[in-house]
């Protein structure tokens, strides 16, 4: 389209009049999804958009499985695209193998709006797993909160990254020289401008905040992932979504406060997507071969993936437990960047409640990647070896996770995996 071309409305009247009706359950997911896929081209009215959000708040469509999945399929079709093969072969070239971890790509994210305005965990902890995993944290700045994770990023002093210098067309340079990359929301969904004046006029959480976490640019080549939702109701929704995505090595967790991430003050509850062997299989089982599999489109998968069902709590760490009042609180994004490099700097007490917030969470994610099922353990200066080979709920080595984490965290290579990245983003003479 050329620039002074104005794009084509295009009316959706007939589906919005089926999302109003009795039987909006009967709309096909599909359809749900192409009339979101128009908003990033612009070319569905400003009226009609904030109707389609509407009519999937009130129908209850925006907590249906396959309508989150098919929706968060068109959003990132329409993001900007990743130079997959060039990701691909970096991360097979610097993926560090260790358990059952593959190297590949990881996330730990959440879903946000849980009213706690706690200080930014998941990115604290995306950091701290950067250490042993390749991690592609995906977020953006604040919405409901007072510091998001881009306000946290651009706010540490005295030189932060360039969030804006990591692109689909940077993002494989990046990882020539980091374990660790964020990437900004707006870099990579364009099309998401159309929609935000009508998202902020509408007043309420649409689909767009539950789609956030499910639309990482580099879906598919994400190995393992935490993702947190601020709502019990929501875990076994996005448990499905991701699982008819064909996600693997996933956790979706709420903490028993509504909390979008695990709690340290008391019960979490969790869903795993579990891959198991699929006794049905008849291809090839050399997972040496990039795509092990048959050529039968209609065969039966290699393996399957179930839905496991369970609850954590501080102990299963290791841990005490912390009431969320004991938590510093959320504040500004300059006072969250002084607390992230004080944690990274270790600064702060080994048993300071942040800390343990931090490294439940980070823990949770080595044990997702499979890092914990090592039976060995060589991680550098100050490591004992001694592998924590306890399991808990769902037969996790959630206490191997948490000595893997500290380890990062007193050893100082989290905070050099974030020096790196702060390097490299700079290095592009972006501003």
């Amino acid at each position: 389209m050329a620039p002074s071309e104005q794009p084509q409305i295009i009316s959706i009247s007939p589906l919005l009049t089926s999302l109003s009706s009795s039987t909006s359950d009967k709309v096909p997911a599909h359809e749900i999804a192409a009339a979101l896929a128009l908003i990033f081209d612009n070319r569905l009215s400003p009226v009609q958009c904030s109707s389609l959000l509407t009519c999937l708040r009130t129908s209850k469509r925006d907590r249906d499985p396959a309508v989150i999945a098919k929706c968060a399929e068109v959003m990132r079709e329409a993001a900007a695209q990743v130079d997959r093969k060039a990701l691909r072969d970096v991360v097979r070239r610097r993926g560090r193998k260790e358990g059952s971890y593959r190297g590949g790509l990881c996330d730990i994210v959440g879903t946000g709006g849980d009213g706690h305005a706690t200080f930014n965990i998941s990115t604290t902890a995306s950091i701290l797993a950067s250490s042993f995993l390749l991690l592609s944290k995906h977020g953006n700045r604040a919405s409901s909160s007072t510091s998001g994770s881009a306000d946290l990023l651009q706010s540490i002093a005295p030189r932060g990254p360039v969030i804006e210098a990591v692109t689909a067309q940077t993002l494989p340079r990046v990882y020539e020289k980091t374990n660790y990359a964020f990437l900004f929301a707006p870099k990579f969904h364009p099309g998401m401008r159309h929609v935000a004046p009508i998202r902020k006029d509408l007043g309420f959480r649409t689909i767009f905040n539950i789609l956030g976490p499910l639309a990482n640019p580099v879906e598919g080549l994400i190995e393992a992932r935490v993702v947190g939702v601020a709502s019990r109701a929501l875990g076994p929704v996005f448990a499905e979504a991701l699982r008819v995505s064909g996600a693997t090595k996933t956790m979706v967790v709420c903490g028993a406060e509504d909390l979008d991430e695990i709690s340290c003050a008391g019960k979490t509850y969790c869903w795993r997507l579990v891959e198991r062997p699929n006794p049905e299989f008849r291809g090839s089982l050399n997972e040496e071969d990039e795509d092990y599999t048959t050529s039968d489109d209609e065969a039966p998968p290699r393996t399957i993936i179930e839905i496991q069902e369970f609850q954590l709590q501080p102990s299963d760490f290791g841990l005490p437990s912390h009431a969320l009042l004991e938590i510093s609180p959320g504040r500004t994004p300059k006072e969250n960047a002084e607390t992230l490099m004080g944690i990274l700097k270790n600064e702060m007490g080994k048993d300071d409640p942040v800390v343990h917030f931090v490294l439940i969470n980070t823990a949770a994610l080595f044990v997702m990647a499979g890092v914990c099922d090592a039976d060995q353990s060589e991680m550098g200066t100050g490591d004992d070896g001694k592998v924590i080979r306890e399991t808990g709920p769902a037969g996790g080595r959630w206490k191997e996770g948490v000595r893997r984490a500290r380890w990062a965290l007193e050893s100082g290579v989290a905070l050099k995996a974030l020096e790196g990245y702060i390097e490299v983003t700079n290095s592009f003479g972006i501003r």
